[in-house]
């Protein structure tokens, strides 16, 4: 039982406290977090680290009515428990829980949607327009953190913001940067003068004043303003840029203390133009393991909070060995340049960039800019590789076509999290890159099925390719069951791994798998299936698919990517041309945004596993 978050049902429920009781919820919503996601898994780190901030912003602010903007999203934990979410947190991220970002069908205080990072400012301002063209009068914040800076949306929507003066509060939560005690200090007591509208109209009265001195007014006020600048250059440090493109910089503030962040917020609410408040906190905080790790507890899985996580066997994933064979082939080429974009753990580089500094480079979070620095790279005769995951590159879909297909370079993307990635829910599917990648001219798309054939194809892609190649692989581990002779390997090429006569099945990628199941499950039935695997999806090999369905005359495609999006219509639209007569069928996601959920379940429910190609491929057998 907790004295004061036990009886938090909404953000109204705040305002009936005191400060000091303020800071003991703060307490209380640590432990329960710590409690709760030590069960459930989750973004831990962050959410530990934004607790006074979301506090006070709901302390201050009415939301609703007041519109709160989260960026990223998995920072928002804190935020479902204040806004009646707390008895539900034990679900967060489980299939049919509640989504481990903002979700506006989840609650009418979750105001943006957003999985992908530097977009809250941008959000924030078009809702801030909207409301001065209403002519309402209610409050807009975005919550950013300093690493979604370094995305250039949020820096082209802080130029937006700063130019046309709507008013709009911009929370800076940097996490990373150090701030000494002398800087602080003055930094934070500046700060309290500087957040009142008497300061700004003394100064600008004072130089007014100046100016009307004869001959030398104007030039003495340029010159105080140049000084003046150059002191808050020397003490406020990073506030310079801000002011200069037209807000009114405030901090950084302590952000752990929770009666100083809702001191300042009530002096900044009612400023009517950008105010950019700077809040300095620590990630994971009040959890010492989380403290010394935030990267690891960043995303973390169930783990013994005494001990710390519970780190089981190391277990090989598609993202490491990636890394692994990346790295072992650099030994030996010199021209292999690594790049990511604020991803080097999850896809698998660190290895790469701790032996190859100089061939290593992260380019934070930028995608856009990432690609063309690819482009860059393979100009100059290198072999750049980009790892990224499958939703992120969407991003950069515009820097793919016109930056490197377009010219044909040697650029090797890997395509992390490609198809279903369970918990991170909708916003981190990687289901729409089968189909704005296959649709670009010059670029090739590999989809392998196992470990053994993802070294294979990144090698061949490095070695033996000289135009863009893409390749995609899924989210963690997996069995291999495919037992393949590689005397000769050509990914280029479509191949049959299982002779019949009933059906012809024809998948690729994680989804060759639970096809091996499905059809084995069937061949003990006398259901003899034809199974063709593609190592490609662009181009497609429509050899050994062409010559099976002119024997079965009844074909099943199984594709883990959307209904409208899938490669099916390219495979089915080609044969039925030379074929009419043959019986098409396929196995796709539905064209919806899919929800989270373990993977298991997912494929489960849209019948993408062994158990739903097996349902499948039997109707279609007895199908007249």
């Amino acid at each position: 039982m907790y004295k004061y978050l036990d009886n938090i049902k909404d953000p109204k429920d705040l305002k009936k406290l005191k400060i000091n009781e303020l800071v003991i919820l703060c307490e209380e919503i640590r432990e329960f977090l710590i409690k709760t996601i030590s069960k459930t898994g989750g973004h831990l780190a962050s959410n530990l680290g934004i607790v006074e901030l979301t506090v006070a912003l709901h302390y201050v602010y009415y939301s609703p009515e007041d519109k709160i903007i989260w960026d990223v999203g998995h920072q928002s934990y804190v935020h479902k428990i204040l806004t009646g979410r707390k008895n539900s947190i034990k679900t967060i991220r489980q299939t049919d829980g509640l989504s481990g970002f903002i979700k506006r069908s989840e609650s009418p205080h979750d105001i943006f949607e957003a999985g992908h990072s530097s977009t809250s400012i941008s959000a924030a301002l078009g809702i801030a327009r909207a409301r001065d063209l209403e002519g309402k009068k209610y409050n807009v914040a975005a919550v950013i953190g300093d690493g979604a800076l370094t995305g250039g949306m949020s820096l082209e929507a802080l130029n937006d913001g700063g130019r046309h003066k709507n008013k709009m509060l911009v929370v800076l939560n940097d996490n990373e940067m150090s701030i000494s005690k002398n800087v602080g200090g003055i930094s934070s007591h500046l700060s309290k003068i500087r957040t009142m509208e008497s300061y700004y109209s003394a100064k600008n009265k004072i130089e007014l004043l100046i100016s009307k001195i004869p001959y030398i007014g104007n030039g003495l006020v340029r010159l105080i303003r140049k000084l003046k600048e150059g002191l808050k250059t020397v003490v406020v440090n990073g506030g310079m840029f801000f002011e200069e493109i037209g807000y009114r910089y405030i901090g950084p503030v302590d952000g752990h203390d929770v009666g100083s962040i809702v001191e300042v917020l009530k002096k900044i609410k009612d400023v009517e133009h950008p105010v950019l408040l700077h809040v300095h906190t620590v990630k994971g905080k009040g959890y010492i393991k989380a403290e010394e790790n935030p990267d690891i507890y960043h995303g973390v899985g169930n783990f013994d909070i005494n001990k710390g996580q519970i780190v089981s066997k190391s277990k090989k994933t598609f993202s490491s060995i990636f890394g692994d064979k990346l790295y072992n082939l650099a030994k030996n080429n010199k021209k292999i340049v690594a790049i990511t974009a604020a991803m080097k753990d999850g896809t698998g580089l660190s290895k790469f960039a701790d032996n190859y500094p100089d061939r290593f480079f992260d380019v934070g979070i930028a995608e856009q800019h990432g690609v063309t620095l690819a482009a860059g790279i393979a100009i100059n005769n290198f072999i750049p590789v980009f790892a990224v995951y499958s939703t992120f590159l969407q991003r950069a879909y515009d820097q793919i076509i016109h930056d490197i297909a377009m010219q044909n370079l040697h650029v090797v993307i890997g395509v992390d999290r490609a198809g279903i990635v369970g918990r991170d829910g909708e916003t981190h599917q990687g289901v729409f890159d089968t189909s704005f990648l296959t649709n670009i001219p010059n670029l090739t798309v590999f989809t392998p099925g196992d470990y053994v054939e993802l070294e294979k194809i990144l090698e061949y892609s490095i070695e033996d390719m000289n135009s863009p190649v893409a390749i995609r692989y899924p989210r963690g581990s997996i069995e291999t069951n495919l037992k393949i002779e590689y005397n000769y390997f050509n990914p280029l090429k479509s191949e049959v791994l299982r002779k019949g006569s009933s059906i012809t099945v024809v998948t690729h990628g994680r989804m060759i798998h639970e096809a091996i199941k499905a059809v084995n499950k069937l061949e003990e039935e006398n259901i003899d299936c034809e199974l063709i695997y593609m190592r490609t999806i662009k181009p497609i090999d429509f050899i050994e698919i062409e010559k099976s369905v002119k024997k079965t005359k009844k074909m099943l495609i199984v594709d883990e990517s959307l209904e409208e999006t899938s490669i099916k219509d390219k495979i089915i639209s080609k044969l039925i041309t030379n074929n009419p007569n043959i019986k098409a069928d396929f196995l796709t996601l539905p064209s919806k945004f899919i929800e989270h959920g373990k993977v298991e379940d997912i494929l489960e429910r849209y019948e993408l596993s062994e158990k739903g190609i097996y349902g499948r491929i039997k109707f279609l057998i007895n199908k007249k």
